[in-house]
């Protein structure tokens, strides 16, 4: 076996080993988890989820899904809270545990302490029968039969568990709010995520400036229009109706056929029913319409009149695409 074979076979057996430690979590889930859920659901609180080494890590990673998900939650660092940090724990928040063991020494010492605040304490733990799985009011049992690390040591698939149980609670809690893409928008401003969900034409089209002429316009200064706008086109509108469209597209093939263009009007070159838009639709539906009719530009409207372009360049900037 040479070296990159080596390499690929011990990456397909971490992968294998920990797809089918995955798989299994199905078969660990019992009614802890569905009141577990339902506890986190009607509570009036945060959800507090705190952990130790590796397992501390994955709770960043949880509370982050949770926060944009709908269902508010702050970590504390458990060797953090019995130095100082329990007054992170309020009244009515619920608190979730990560531990692949459930016995380590400052989980001993951190668990009796959430206890004597009366908080519900949710377990996350490999070992259902150890002192937080045995504390605990729900336990959710993450268990798995050996790590991926060939000395059984380092956590990997434990890790990935935890990760997983983390996302269905998250998942559940999502489904139980009616959590919609408008909701999501709300917590992902940023980024093409954020914009395919809350940009809209409007916003693009009036970065824009707005070519337009009218049917009679004479083709050097149609020319003049579509250059002077940057945007590769031309709206032929009369009484606010846009009769059609003249791109650079139509200006060259008109060259091709011939350099008189005397005499020639707008009219007498552009497409006619021209590919358009509501302004008021997201941004992204306006990229299925370019990909879709394979263009470049998509006339907006607005109550049947001409608004502005969206060019597919806004598109790519934007991060859209």
């Amino acid at each position: 076996m040479t070296p990159q074979e080596k390499i690929l076979s011990v990456a397909k057996e971490t992968i294998l080993t920990e797809a089918k430690a995955i798989a299994n979590l199905e078969q660990l889930l019992d009614q802890n988890f569905a009141m577990a859920v339902e506890t986190i659901y009607k509570s009036k609180g945060r959800v507090i989820i705190t952990g130790i080494g590796k397992s501390a890590v994955i709770a960043t990673k949880i509370v982050a899904t949770l926060n944009s998900t709908g269902t508010p939650a702050v970590f504390m660092h458990a060797a953090d809270a019995i130095h100082g940090d329990l007054g992170t724990i309020l009244k009515d928040d619920v608190v979730i545990c990560i531990s692949k063991s459930g016995n380590t020494p400052e989980i001993k010492v951190l668990v009796p302490l959430i206890k004597n605040f009366k908080n519900t304490l949710i377990a996350i733990t490999g070992n259902k029968d150890s002192f937080l799985g045995q504390q605990a009011d729900f336990t959710l049992n993450s268990f798995v039969e050996k790590e991926a690390c060939p000395n059984n040591l380092a956590p990997t698939t434990s890790t990935t568990a935890q990760l997983v149980m983390g996302d269905a609670l998250a998942v559940c809690l999502l489904d139980l709010r009616g959590f919609s893409s408008k909701d999501f928008a709300k917590y992902h401003p940023g980024g093409a995520l954020g914009k395919k969900l809350y940009l809209r034409v409007s916003d693009i089209a009036e970065q824009n400036q707005k070519p337009v002429v009218s049917p009679n316009t004479p083709i050097p200064k149609v020319i003049v229009e579509i250059s002077e706008k940057m945007l590769g086109v031309a709206a032929v509108v009369e009484n606010d109706k846009i009769l059609g469209i003249v791109t650079d597209g139509d200006i060259r093939r008109m060259l091709y056929k011939s350099t008189d263009i005397s005499g020639l009007e707008a009219k007498d070159i552009m497409s006619e029913n021209p590919k358009t838009i509501d302004h008021n639709a997201m941004a992204v539906d306006a990229l299925d319409v370019l990909e879709e009719n394979k263009i470049s530009q998509l006339l907006a409207v607005k109550n049947g009149k001409y608004y502005g372009v969206v060019h597919l360049h806004n598109l790519i900037r934007e991060g859209i695409i």
